[in-house]
């Protein structure tokens, strides 16, 4: 259940944010590996990929309402909070309890986000980045490539970083682009919406849905993304204020 690691997560429980920069000790690679898993299969779905949804609270840079212990993070893993909507998970080890501390004390370690502002971000995304010639936001921008207005809520600060450096490595299922040949010899190239046994429906370059017959093909193949590498073309800073605006994006 998704409630089995929403303790860990739940620290809304009153009291002024406060940045917690301390990591868990000991921990290894594989401890904050272990504990990753666990917060993205389990708690991410409810408080997003940051760990950020809940007002006040950011994992990703250390912020909760209050200072907090590891020992206190685990019982609250494993006892939940009295009166409030999380629960106990008695199943859950201390082992494993103190794995997922490990992985939320290791995450302002790892991300850029936290020296990023969104609203110079904001600013690098529709100017010197030009990203809304192929991304919209909130209705702005262009259909060709994936809508972003709830990017925030989908990948972690991290993952936004790799794919706006390294943009090839991991693509997406809504990001795949694929090049269609006509049984006339007629080529489409474009992203890929949905296919079934029947058809193939894309946006094409000129942002027009496209449907086709699989009968009606003569080839059908994925290529490599359009997206270019950012990586030389912005500057550390300018990706970092890029990421955080991205991260901020959760939709209305």
């Amino acid at each position: 259940m998704r409630l089995t690691v929403l303790a860990s997560i739940c620290l809304a429980a009153g009291g002024i944010a406060v940045a917690i920069p301390a990591r868990a000790q000991h921990a290894t690679a594989e401890d904050i590996a272990d504990g990753q898993r666990a917060f993205a299969s389990s708690c991410a779905v409810c408080h997003g990929p940051d760990g950020n949804i809940i007002p006040n609270i950011d994992f990703s840079r250390g912020i909760y309402r209050r200072e907090y212990t590891d020992a206190e993070l685990v019982g609250i893993i494993q006892n939940g909070i009295p009166n409030t909507a999380m629960p106990a998970t008695a199943r859950m080890t201390v082992a494993q309890a103190e794995r997922i501390v490990a992985y939320l004390r290791d995450l302002p370690e790892q991300d850029s986000i936290a020296v990023g502002d969104a609203a110079r971000g904001r600013e690098v995304f529709f100017a010197k980045g030009a990203c809304d010639d192929c991304h919209a936001v909130a209705g702005e921008g262009s259909r060709q490539g994936p809508d972003l207005s709830r990017i925030g809520l989908e990948r972690r600060g991290l993952e936004i970083e790799d794919s706006i450096l390294n943009p090839t490595a991991v693509v997406q299922p809504d990001a795949r682009t694929v090049r269609v040949t006509t049984n006339a010899g007629d080529v489409v190239t474009g992203r890929l919406l949905n296919q079934d046994t029947f058809t193939v429906q894309l946006v094409d370059a000129e942002e027009k849905l496209r449907s086709f017959d699989r009968k009606e093909l003569r080839d059908f193949a994925f290529v490599a993304s359009p997206m270019p590498s950012y990586a030389g073309k912005l500057s550390a800073q300018e990706i970092a204020d890029l990421v955080r605006y991205l991260s901020s994006l959760q939709g209305s």
